[in-house]
């Protein structure tokens, strides 16, 4: 191919950067959790682990606070 075809074909199609190809799913490989639903991070759920967590939470959101 001489540059004259290698233009024209880029003109054409376009480059490609090799990222071609099926696309995959973007929570293919990532853990569900329901740590950072509201009512867990209330601790209103009932779990006692998680009212104590809360309230662990809460005492560091307020500590720089006056």
């Amino acid at each position: 191919m001489s540059k004259e075809d290698d233009f024209q074909s880029i003109l054409e199609n376009g480059i490609s950067f090799g990222r071609g190809g099926e696309r995959k799913d973007p929570n293919a490989g990532k853990v569900k959790t329901k740590a950072k639903k509201k009512q867990y991070i209330t601790g209103a759920h009932g779990s006692g682990s998680a009212k104590q967590k809360a309230k662990y939470r809460e005492q560091r959101a307020n500590r720089h606070k006056k």
